[in-house]
């Protein structure tokens, strides 16, 4: 989740930032950002410390309060010592000062996740399918595969329940996000696992994606388990 209050720049760290395969929430006020945190998992949050409403430090003292241990950075053009201080004894995991580069805001996060997901390997294979979960790279038999920040995502969900069934409601949930949306995203789920499908598996003889019908959708190597 980003928490900032000015137009130009989150718009800009949004794009750029799903272009790195985040999906993002993004709150413009430290009310928003709160009621945000209140009714969705954030894996990590990046909080501006001037915000309407609430600052970013309050927000942070607000859900460390509340016993919220998501990863927290926090925005400000503030470099005083003691505003540092500030910020990482109001629990912030780490402190970026405007202006920024975005290579390193992308650098931070990854960091923070890497921190909080200490059982996360840097590499998942099943078969001859080898994803690099650091770069976002995807091969199988040797041969880069171009994917979708998506279709990423969507991959690597199933990766880490291998051998599972993935009801569309999980992928909803887990990777769309999406679970206060109306109309239902049966049929978008189902064309990126076919894109994903046809790009991992069309050229092999050996399927890993399965389609369960009216369950949900299965990796594993064809004739396993």
């Amino acid at each position: 989740m980003l928490a900032e209050d000015d137009n130009t720049t989150a718009e800009s760290l949004v794009v750029g930032l799903s272009a790195e395969g985040f999906a993002v929430y993004w709150a413009k006020t430290g009310d928003e950002a709160l009621a945000m945190l209140a009714e969705r998992p954030v894996d990590v949050a990046v909080l501006d410390w001037m915000l309407p409403g609430k600052s970013g430090v309050e927000i942070l003292q607000n859900v460390r309060a509340r016993g919220l241990r998501m990863p927290v950075l926090l925005l400000t053009a503030r470099d005083a010592v003691e505003d540092r201080v500030l910020g990482l004894e109001s629990g912030a995991d780490d402190y970026l000062v405007k202006p920024f580069a975005f290579a390193e805001l992308v650098a931070r996060i990854r960091s923070l996740l890497r921190r909080t997901s200490p059982g996360e390997p840097l590499k998942r294979t099943i078969s001859d399918l080898v994803v690099d979960m650091e770069t976002r790279r995807v091969r199988r038999a040797g041969r880069l595969i171009e994917l979708t920040p998506r279709e990423f995502d969507l991959l690597v969900y199933l990766l880490r329940q291998p051998g599972q069934v993935v009801t569309r409601e999980m992928l909803v949930r887990d990777v769309w996000r999406e679970t206060n949306r109306i109309t239902p995203l049966d049929n978008v789920i189902d064309v990126h696992v076919a894109h994903l499908r046809r790009k991992v598996d069309a050229e092999h003889a050996v399927k890993l994606i399965h389609t369960l019908r009216g369950v949900g959708f299965v990796l594993r190597q064809e004739g396993s388990g």
